[in-house]
């Protein structure tokens, strides 16, 4: 478990852009019972490669893209531990991978972009990526 202080700016990172928190198995599960519409999901961590490459990178594309997402979500590895395992669920039949980012329309899985697609890319390869997905998936035009 990473003490809190360590990980508070990560969070921020995502929720001052308008990402809801999940923390828990029941959170996620509320959600998606719910859920309507696209979601983008990013299952945060503390490695380099998600302070590098996949924050940024999420944070541009929806800074530019016209097709956004109807829902921002995010949950946080290593710390969340509910939470994420829960998420994992959703995700299946990727293997656990964080950080990595999920479309859904409604409750299902449209994309995913597991951690070795992020792994040593630039956030502009990341945004690039997921500018394309939005068009398809998300907005008036998925």
């Amino acid at each position: 478990m990473y003490p809190p202080q360590l990980v508070a700016p990560m969070k921020a990172d995502l929720t001052s852009v308008g990402f809801q928190e999940l923390l828990t198995a029941d959170e996620v599960d509320s959600f998606f019972k719910d859920a309507q519409g696209s979601t983008l999901v990013v299952i945060n961590s503390v490695c380099g490669c998600a302070a590098g490459a996949c924050r940024p990178g999420v944070k541009a594309a929806l800074a530019r893209s016209e097709a956004k997402p109807d829902n921002l979500v995010t949950v946080f590895a290593g710390v969340d531990h509910e939470a994420v395992a829960k998420m994992r669920e959703y995700t299946l039949p990727y293997p656990p991978s964080s950080p990595a980012i999920a479309i859904f329309r409604d409750d299902e899985l449209v994309h995913f972009i597991e951690r070795h697609h992020i792994e040593g890319r630039s956030a502009e390869m990341i945004a690039q990526h997921l500018l394309m997905a939005f068009e398809e998936f998300c907005g008036e035009k998925a």
